[in-house]
């Protein structure tokens, strides 16, 4: 009988395997020319990179390196995988392969901090394609990136507020003003923000963002205390609207492959509600003025620039 722990190790071995002939295949194809080595390696048997060259260059080790590359059970650090994939020419993706292969949390792709355009054009056009129903994208802290105009009435996103979804859900008055049954959400809601910490233990970007909100929100700081934990997936949310009336959506949160770091989150009415009937009539010029009217007595409510046919607040 194979046992959990069994099927552990073989895993555990296998990725080592993988990591040995992954580093091996990188370093063959890189010429000591392209890596700046004097001479360039011109009487060279073999093509690539020795293994004490490739520590050399990274700045670590030769036996540690060595290790690394036999797949030995050793402690990495991203620093230092960093240093090797740039030795080595890695691309994005590979280093990010890289990274899972030496059993850390990958980084996020490098379009996402090079180039704030890759792929913004498609999701936009797709989320806009989704009115008149609600969607949104959110980074991995929950920070919403981009809004079509149906989430901006039902949520009531606007540009001039921080667009965090944790955030927004305790401190700000137009949004939690929509969320009904909001004390019995709360809780779900941080669970489901530690899990999603888990997924990036040490991430400064998370715990950012907790610090920030624990000060706001004592509500938040006791349930955060529980640490309480709950995987997200397709849920079922109701608001209130101002004009609307009861809204009852299914949440289904998408994850892009080619952007990892975003998720595409779809409100689609529920079956057997009038809440298709409801959304269309609040997106017609007379659901917008009566819902910005609603609004502008709320306390906190700013007017400035909203709404938007469609806001962009990507990073």
């Amino acid at each position: 009988m194979t046992t959990a722990t069994t099927r552990g190790a073989g895993a555990g071995t296998n990725r080592r395997s993988e990591l040995r002939d992954f580093l091996m295949s990188r370093r063959a194809r890189v010429s000591p020319a392209e890596a700046g080595l004097p001479g360039g390696g011109a009487r060279r048997r073999t093509p690539g990179l020795r293994r004490e060259e490739v520590a050399v260059l990274a700045g670590v080790g030769a036996s540690w390196y060595q290790w690394l590359e036999q797949g030995r059970d050793i402690t990495v650090s991203p620093q230092v995988l960093d240093a090797v994939a740039r030795v080595l020419r890695m691309t994005g993706p590979e280093r990010r392969h890289l990274y899972v292969l030496a059993g850390l949390n990958p980084p996020l792709p490098d379009a996402a901090v090079d180039d704030p355009e890759y792929l913004c054009s498609g999701v936009l056009r797709l989320i806009e394609g989704w009115m008149p129903h609600p969607a949104h994208v959110m980074d991995p802290y929950w920070n919403t990136v981009a809004y079509n105009a149906s989430a901006a009435l039902v949520m009531g996103f606007r540009p001039e507020v921080r667009q965090n979804c944790l955030i927004s859900f305790f401190t700000d008055p137009v949004y939690r003003s929509r969320a009904a049954q909001w004390e019995r959400n709360a809780h779900s809601v941080v669970a489901q923000y530690r899990a999603a910490c888990s997924e990036r233990p040490g991430d400064e970007g998370f715990e950012a963002i907790v610090a920030e909100l624990s000060a706001l929100s004592p509500e938040f700081a006791e349930l955060w205390a529980r640490n309480d934990v709950q995987p997200a997936g397709q849920l079922s949310k109701e608001y209130a609207h101002p004009v609307a009336g009861t809204l009852r959506f299914e949440i289904s949160p998408l994850k892009i492959p080619a952007r990892p770091d975003l998720t595409i989150v779809l409100h689609n009415p529920v079956p057997g509600t009038d809440t298709a009937e409801r959304v269309a009539r609040l997106n017609t010029p007379e659901g917008r003025e009566r819902t910005r009217a609603a609004d502008r007595s709320l306390p906190g409510y700013a007017m400035a620039c909203w709404p938007r046919p469609l806001s962009i607040l990507w990073p």
